[in-house]
């Protein structure tokens, strides 16, 4: 019998943060095992009742991949909570291209950063350009320091792992031109008017109004559609995948292909060229 009491959450999400998850991904965790909590309030008698949990979620109107993240996380407890049940994956075939309807193109890119220089808003027209020039997690910009644009480095930790990137010139210059004009001595480089570091919800707030000012369709404007601009450009110009993979932080390069994904309009055009259609 499992019966997930809200103990045994708060237990789980002290196991996450010593573990040194993000905030936000211990926010996903907390909420995806609610919803388990939720659909078995008097608790789980079996594993096949549990084997339910993955139906429910279907039913409820969510997506394969989000029913995958959400059985991840209940995973993840069930190992912190001594279980030995584990819920199977549903199988998806990868897709061997992007939805048009997802993918920010560079001309998107550029009309996102014209946009804001427009309207006279220096720090986000350079945190847009640095997000997507060094391909970062939006949770890897707060490393952006002033001291880092004198060396041209910058050291990320994601997820107990660090990796050192480095600053093209131009964006250093770019950056630290920007410092000196708004009085930002030490520290990071994106901050609010109170001199702390922006965080997830400001920066979505922003690009939100963004893409509505540069004509840019909302779904396809968001931190992370920035991080697979930069991939799918780098890998265009070097097709070195796993330079790639190092550079974007990966651990397998299957994470990476996904980034490198191209457009269903490129995928056409190289089928029509195989002149396999009589």
């Amino acid at each position: 019998m499992l019966v997930i009491t809200d103990a045994e959450a708060r237990r789980f999400t002290d196991f996450l943060t010593e573990r040194e998850y993000s905030p936000a991904t211990i926010s996903k965790y907390v909420h995806d095992l609610r919803l388990l909590m939720d659909y078995a309030p008097n608790g789980i008698p079996e594993k096949a009742a549990l084997v339910g949990f993955r139906a429910y979620l279907t039913e409820r109107g969510y997506a394969p991949s989000s029913v995958n993240s959400i059985l991840g996380a209940v995973n993840l407890f069930l190992a912190f909570f001594g279980s030995d049940w584990r819920l199977k994956y549903l199988h998806i075939q990868r897709k061997t291209y992007l939805d048009a309807d997802k993918e920010l193109s560079q001309k998107e890119y550029e009309r996102m950063v014209r946009a804001a220089e427009n309207d006279g808003n220096t720090r986000l027209a350079l945190m847009v350009q640095t997000l997507c020039a060094l391909g970062l997690r939006v949770s890897e910009l707060k490393p952006i320091t002033v001291e880092s644009l004198t060396s041209g480095e910058a050291t990320i930790q994601n997820k107990g792992k660090l990796r050192t990137i480095l600053i093209p010139h131009a964006l250093a210059k770019k950056l630290a031109d920007y410092c000196a004009e708004s009085g930002i001595v030490s520290g990071s480089v994106f901050v609010t008017r109170t001199g702390k570091p922006l965080d997830r919800s400001n920066i979505w707030k922003m690009l939100k109004k963004l893409a509505e000012a540069a004509r840019v369709a909302a779904k396809k404007v968001f931190p992370h559609n920035l991080r697979h601009l930069f991939a799918r450009t780098h890998y265009a110009k070097f097709k070195d995948i796993v330079r790639l993979a190092d550079i974007l932080g990966h651990s397998s390069i299957d994470t990476t292909r996904i980034y490198t994904a191209r457009s269903g309009k490129e995928e056409r055009r190289q089928l029509g060229q195989l002149r396999l259609i009589l």
